[in-house]
């Protein structure tokens, strides 16, 4: 899957000291005692768990110390780190552990595990796909009946409720778990002091953004840098753009029933998003090495020659985990810059594609229920936030902890979304998501645009059969 691809190359991001607030001691009790050793404690009474959970406030009362929750996901190496590291403060206070196996090879040791009876508490999945298939399968807790309804609702975006719906055999919608980390990815990358120096400006409308291009072209240089190629996921970049612009040109219902495979992709709607990506992805003017470089650049080669001096090209549309790809010397703010890709259909609100991860419980015990409900606070990501290494879902989690501008940036940009929806190939059946929309895009893209009708109606006749 594509987020699990990312995810390894981005654990190359560099790994900062992290600072971690505990709890001091409570002081002896003395007459003579000042009142400054009590703080601590008061401080820490401030906070009213109960709201999440009755489990989570009997865990912060040192009712499940001793207890063990076992955790699975594809956090390895680094990442492994950050999150032994954010959940230090929650096991320091509780007593209870929290052992996280991370797996390379995750979605199979995964299946294993469930299929043979023996699933950790709480799985890690950065492929909600992955995960409704266990739903589909009756394995999974409703988090709905595990966190409470009203704190959900008040700690996160609707849309993110939206996306954790997934249908269980017996108990019908459900639930199936709590996003805990996310990625942003309908941003534009640029070089900031070359653009800044030329007078350009950063679009706040598709038809500024066009305008820009348009200009860019007339100065003599090419605007977009684009290239989709990566081994055997080659194309997963265009299928981006292309929900990208399903966000921005139709609603979110239908998005969501293309995801469903009950919106086809060759339909009106897909093929209006699909417009908006042709008049630059087919025009040699607009991408750097002319449509034909497209498929046979490498994604993370694609936006160096910004780095050019000139740049060679002024514009690359990706995640946030891009700035991996960057020359080691290039400044954030100074030497680059994004911006959001901006809204084409002003009725549809600012919509925003992400990526994340969604915690989902397996087995029900009291010290299961207490960190899935913990997971839900923004306080569970502080320190890895602060260690630049997420980006927080939660409604509470503060932008003052964000120490990188770039994800302070995005954490506002996902903040102010209107929409939020998850990267649809991800959701899509893997015979689809990763399969035959990965090699349409390729094929089509290659084709320089001609064979648009055989790869819409080639995806569709591969949607697995019910």
């Amino acid at each position: 899957m594509k987020i699990k691809r990312i995810s390894m190359i981005v654990s190359v991001i560099m790994v900062l000291t992290m600072l971690l607030a505990a709890c001091a001691p409570a002081a002896t009790p003395a007459p003579a005692a000042p009142a400054a050793p009590a703080a601590p404690a008061a401080q820490a009474s401030t906070t009213d768990y109960s709201k999440v959970g009755p489990e989570l406030a009997d865990a912060f009362a040192g009712k499940y110390k001793g207890k063990i929750v076992n955790m699975a996901g594809p956090f390895t190496d680094q990442d492994t780190v950050k999150f032994n590291q954010s959940v230090k403060d929650f096991q320091d206070k509780t007593g209870i552990t929290i052992l996280y196996a991370g797996s390379k090879e995750f979605e199979a040791s995964i299946r294993i595990q469930v299929d043979g009876g023996n699933p950790p508490d709480i799985v890690d999945f950065p492929q909600p796909g992955l995960l409704a298939s266990f739903v589909a399968g009756g394995k999974v807790l409703d988090a709905g009946k595990i966190v409470n309804a009203a704190w959900l609702k008040q700690n996160y975006k609707q849309s993110w409720l939206d996306m954790a719906q997934m249908k269980d055999p017996k108990n019908g919608m459900i639930t199936a778990g709590i996003w805990a980390r996310a990625n942003g990815k309908d941003l534009v990358w640029y070089p900031k002091a070359a653009f800044d120096k030329a007078g350009y400006k950063v679009p706040t409308t598709w038809d500024e953004l066009m305008a820009l291009s348009n200009k860019i072209v007339s100065d003599g240089d090419t605007p977009w840098c684009i290239g989709i190629e990566s081994g055997a996921a080659t194309g997963w970049a265009a299928t981006d753009w292309i929900e990208a612009l399903m966000l921005r040109t139709t609603t979110p219902e239908n998005y969501d029933k293309w995801v469903a495979g009950t919106l086809k992709f060759d339909s009106p709607e897909v093929r209006k998003a699909i417009s908006y990506m042709q008049p630059i992805w087919f025009n040699d003017k607009m991408v750097y090495g002319g449509t034909k470089s497209i498929a046979s650049t490498a994604f993370g080669d694609a936006p160096k020659p910004m780095f050019n001096n000139p740049p060679k090209c002024w514009l690359h549309k990706q995640g946030n985990f891009i700035t991996s790809f960057f020359p080691s010397d290039m400044v954030a703010g100074k030497d680059y810059d994004f911006f959001y890709l901006p809204p084409i259909d002003p009725s549809l609100g600012k919509p925003f594609e992400v990526a994340g991860d969604i915690y989902a419980a397996f087995n029900d015990r009291p010290e299961v229920r207490a960190a899935l409900q913990y997971f839900t606070m923004g306080e569970s990501l502080k320190t890895w936030i602060e260690a630049n290494g997420a980006i927080a879902p939660q409604n509470d989690a503060s932008l003052d902890w964000y120490q990188d501008p770039t994800l302070k940036k995005i954490a506002s940009i996902m903040k102010d979304a209107t929409v939020v929806r998850f990267d649809a190939s991800d959701l899509m059946p893997g015979a689809v998501g990763a399969g035959t929309f990965w090699k349409g895009m390729t094929s089509w893209v290659s084709s320089g645009g001609t064979n648009l009708d055989d790869t819409l109606k080639m995806i569709d006749a591969s949607w697995p059969k019910k």
